[in-house]
């Protein structure tokens, strides 16, 4: 521990209305360090669903280009037509590309023949619950995705946690130690419905782990949460790998 954290309790370890009260400090602390992030779609819903499908598990940089070559085969009835071993190849930039292809066809197959087609307007007026489900039905879609097409593209109350939002939360204390699936429901929980901060809060966040609080070896001399981070006050400047024992 550091010095002079020995005895401090750890986040963790308080009650959810504290905790929730430390969620809206690292979103202002963020917002300091980094601006404050306005809730625009960066891109139409259906390009952010299959882009967000191939993110899993890769780099931004390779997110895109996996994107281009895919759409570069057609347009989305090509891609459906077109043999998963083409599209598989489109996508190599992407890991996983072999499962990912497939997926990519039976949802674009799925939306072909639903009554809105290629449209995801709908998802803006459908009740929450409905359109988290409808939108985790379809193959290669988790609740990230989910949260995240309808938080950028459609404004819903909903909080996207992807590794670097799931791993800064684990570390600070916001949330007990749990997998990234149930964290979705454990930050939503403790934070605000307000669109604008969720977006805010969450892009700020991803800057932040790609800057600073890393996989491994983290920065946390120059990390802004630190005064307030459960694995600072436990491992000072030598916080282990994340998931490290």
């Amino acid at each position: 521990m550091t010095s002079g954290d020995h005895k401090r309790e750890l986040n963790s370890a308080r009650p959810a209305d504290e905790r929730a009260l430390l969620l809206r400090w690292m979103a202002e602390t963020l917002r300091s360090e980094y601006g404050e992030k306005d809730l625009l779609a960066r891109r139409e819903p259906l390009h952010e669903l299959i882009s967000t499908i191939l993110s899993q598990r890769t780099t931004h940089a390779d997110e895109e280009a996996a994107y281009k070559e895919l759409r570069d085969l057609g347009d989305w009835d090509d891609i459906i037509a077109a043999p998963t071993e083409q599209v598989a190849h489109a996508i190599r930039r992407s890991n996983y590309p072999e499962s990912k292809a497939p997926r990519i066809q039976e949802t674009l197959r799925r939306l072909r023949d639903s009554p809105s087609g290629y449209d995801l307007e709908f998802l803006r007026e459908l009740p929450l619950k409905d359109a988290l489900k409808w939108l985790t039905d379809l193959p290669g879609v988790g609740i990230k995705t989910a949260s995240l097409v309808l938080l950028f593209n459609f404004s819903r109350p909903v909080f996207p946690v992807d590794t670097h939002v799931f791993r800064i939360n684990t570390r600070v204390g916001t949330i007990p130690k749990m997998g990234e699936q149930a964290a979705h429901r454990a930050l939503l929980a403790l934070l605000p419905p307000s669109p604008p901060f969720l977006y805010d809060l969450h892009v700020n966040l991803l800057v932040h782990g790609r800057r600073v609080c890393h996989w491994t070896r983290p920065l946390c001399g120059e990390c802004v949460l630190r005064e307030r981070c459960d694995a600072y006050a436990l491992y000072g400047d030598h916080v282990p790998s994340f998931g490290a024992k």
